[in-house]
Formats: C-alpha cells, structure tokens, sequence
C-alpha cells in the first residue's frame, strides 16, 4: 500500500478554485508591496513584481501567455508610480526573451536560471534607469547597481515563494 495512503492524508486533491489565476494575483499582490509605507532616500527598494513574474516564468512556461505581460506591468506601473508603460514594455519584452532562451536551450539548472535571471534583472535595471535619465534624473550608478544587486540576490526567493504557491495551487 502507498505511504501516502496510509498517513491519512488526502491523496489526488483538486487544485484551487480560479488556479488559473493564482500566478497573476502573486504578482500583483507582490506588486502591492511597494505601496506599503516604507521610507528609503536612496531607492533601493526591489521590482518584487518582476522577480515573481520571472519565479513564475522559470518554474512554469505554462502558468500564462507571454502577453499576460502587458497587465500585469501595467498594474506594477499604477501601483509603484513608474512610468505607465515602462513595466509594460519592459515585462513583455523579458517574457518574449523567456521564450526565445526556453526555445534555444535543451535543459536548465538551478544556477543557470539564476544566471539567466540576474541577465535579465540588471537589464530590466539598465533600462529602467535609462528611462529615468530621459526624464531628468540624473544616471546614478550608487541607487541603480545595488537595487539590481539585491533584486538578483532576491531571486532565489521568489522562485521559492512561487514553487510554494504553485503546489498550494494545484494540490499537491
């Protein structure tokens, strides 16, 4: 007899009700966080939006559509006071490069998603910088390098956090 049987517990559960969503609310309530009231001068607070749409792009390809994007960001814009259209652009374009690497390589490990995400983290850095340049902000390497730092050193935690959730999500 199976183990799991034995222990009493509920083998075979249904996922959650809405488990389709469940990823899109992760990021938004991810999101959400920057709303809270937490004073920094320098800015180095982390996109966690982004970091939950890349752990959810690297644990599962199917979670959603590449242009499930596009809202999301948009929803990051409103809730973090960027540009609206930055996160929009800029999410939509990772997720495309999401796919052309998950189409270019046969297998992946643990390291190289980190690899490939911190990539993609300090490019989504480079460029959210280069939008506020345009805008006048002066280019400062001391707030833009150690947000990028901290949101690649994050990321392990917001692939945890998805894988978490993804198995809350499906039962399991």
């Amino acid at each position: 007899m199976v183990r799991a049987a034995l222990a009493g517990r509920k083998v075979g559960r249904e996922p959650v009700p809405l488990a389709t969503l469940v990823p899109a609310a992760s990021v938004v309530a991810a999101s959400a966080l920057a709303v809270l009231p937490i004073v920094s001068a320098s800015g180095w607070w982390p996109n966690l939006g982004l970091l939950m749409l890349l752990g959810w792009r690297m644990l599962r390809a199917d979670a959603w559509p590449a242009w499930w994007a596009a809202p999301l960001g948009l929803v990051n814009d409103l809730l973090t006071g960027a540009p609206v259209g930055m996160s929009m652009a800029l999410w939509t374009a990772l997720m495309l490069a999401m796919d052309i690497i998950d189409r270019r390589t046969q297998w992946r490990d643990y390291w190289i998603e980190w690899l490939v995400a911190a990539l993609l983290l300090a490019f989504a850095a480079w460029v959210e910088a280069r939008v506020a340049a345009l805008n006048g902000a002066p280019p400062l390497l001391t707030s833009t390098v150690p947000a990028a730092a901290i949101e690649i050193l994050l990321f392990p935690l917001a692939a945890y956090a998805a894988m978490r959730i993804d198995r809350w999500r499906l039962g399991r």
